[in-house]
């Protein structure tokens, strides 16, 4: 049987006072851990910070786009590669082959056709009725198959043989976004795509509390006869110190990528740079919530990664008991600390089925002396050591 391939990355990062994911009425998101009330940060909102992190570090072929506005992007290619089609033409053109490809209804929402009908406007572009996740090559390969079937759309895409082209275009060259991240398409379920990366609530090691910001503004025009502010208002915030982990599975990743982005690639080649992205991501990225009212813009204080064969293996339950910071106050020294003695523990206790493991920390607070694996200097020398390691074992395997 051969060994599975999964990339678990734990990182420890303090956050100073800062409201990175808010919960609906507007207070930092928690949750109970421990028996006590932790700061929360969404697997989803890390997950998207992530995601917009690879618009500065793939090309734009390698990404993907979700939205409801499918049929306007589609459109714009249509256009683009026969330029007499543009408009409503492109758009329900556009429409009918995304239907096809995916089985959503695509049709301008009836708020906006209505508010166009009472103002004498033209009718709005069709949309999709929930988030759609489609890749730069999947689009492109649908605005061919639009300009081929455009003279009769509705009877082009009727054929059995188109309805097969339009799916197996929409299911097949996935971006690197959707391989990591999957996408589920409500109408067809079986050009869903699981996903590869899963991410973890990213919690606080200690008991956190929410506090509340006071503030005042003063209006720039006010005379000294008009003292006072122009607005006052209150801001939820927290500080904490996080521990964030994530898992990639890398046989999942290779699948969903299929043999390549590029024909002439190895196999091995869009599975390294999506891991390398993926890394590099999830360390370095953070969510923008409350971001200029804060400026909290911190980058981890310690990363572990390690590459296993069997499961993924979070080390939260290192932080089940919070901790308390030190006589000399600070809780990232206590949690490294804590999280260099527990990971061993599991590993004597189950096996240690990691083949290899990295670490990048910053400073004294994270220099605890441990066997835990092979200290690196740079995130750089740490995302290329993770891709060259998965590139040659998927090699190996031929």
């Amino acid at each position: 049987m051969t060994d599975r391939l999964i990339i678990d990355v734990h990182v420890l990062q303090n956050v100073p006072p800062s409201n990175l994911n808010r919960d609906d009425t507007g207070a930092p998101k928690s949750a109970v851990y421990g028996g006590v009330t932790r700061a929360r940060v969404s697997s989803q909102a890390w997950k998207r910070a992530t995601r917009r992190y690879f618009n500065g570090r793939l090309d734009p072929s390698e990404l993907g786009v979700r939205t409801k506005r499918v049929a306007e992007i589609l459109a714009e290619r249509i256009t683009i590669l026969n330029p007499s089609m543009e408009g409503p033409q492109a758009w329900a053109v556009a429409a009918e082959v995304l239907q096809t490809a995916t089985g959503s209804k695509i049709e301008p929402p009836k708020r906006k056709a209505d508010a166009a009908k009472k103002n004498g406007e033209s009718e709005p572009a069709p949309e999709s009725s929930y988030l759609l996740f489609l890749s730069a090559r999947q689009l492109d390969g649908l605005a061919e198959l639009a300009v081929e079937g455009a003279a009769d759309i509705k009877a082009f895409c009727k054929d059995k043989d188109n309805k097969a082209r339009a799916k197996k275009i929409a299911d097949t060259r996935h971006s690197v976004d959707i391989a990591l991240f999957g996408r589920m398409v409500a109408d067809t379920a079986d050009i869903n795509v699981d996903a590869a990366a899963q991410v973890a609530h990213a919690l606080s090691v200690h008991r956190a509390e929410t506090e509340s910001d006071y503030f005042t503004a003063v209006d720039d025009r006010n005379t000294e006869a008009e003292p006072g502010a122009g607005m006052i208002g209150t801001v939820d915030f927290n500080s904490s110190t996080l521990y964030r982990y994530a898992a990639l599975d890398v046989d999942l990743l290779e699948r969903n990528l299929g043999a390549g982005l590029d024909e002439d690639e190895s196999p091995a080649t869009p599975v390294r740079r999506a891991v390398e992205a993926f890394v590099d991501g999830f360390v370095s990225s953070l969510p923008t919530g409350k971001i200029n009212t804060f400026g909290n813009h911190t980058l981890p204080d310690a990363v572990v990664v390690k590459l296993r064969t069997s499961r993924p293996v979070s080390f939260v339950s290192a932080f089940e008991k919070p901790v308390r910071a030190d006589e000399f106050g600070g809780h990232m020294e206590p949690a490294w600390a804590r999280l260099a003695d527990y990971i061993p523990q599991v590993e004597r206790a189950y096996g240690d089925q990691a083949t290899e493991t990295w670490i990048l920390h910053i400073g004294p607070l994270t220099e605890k002396d441990s066997a835990l694996g092979t200290e690196v200097d740079s995130l750089t020398r740490l995302v290329e050591t993770v891709g060259a390691a998965v590139a040659a074992r998927l090699e190996q395997r031929g």
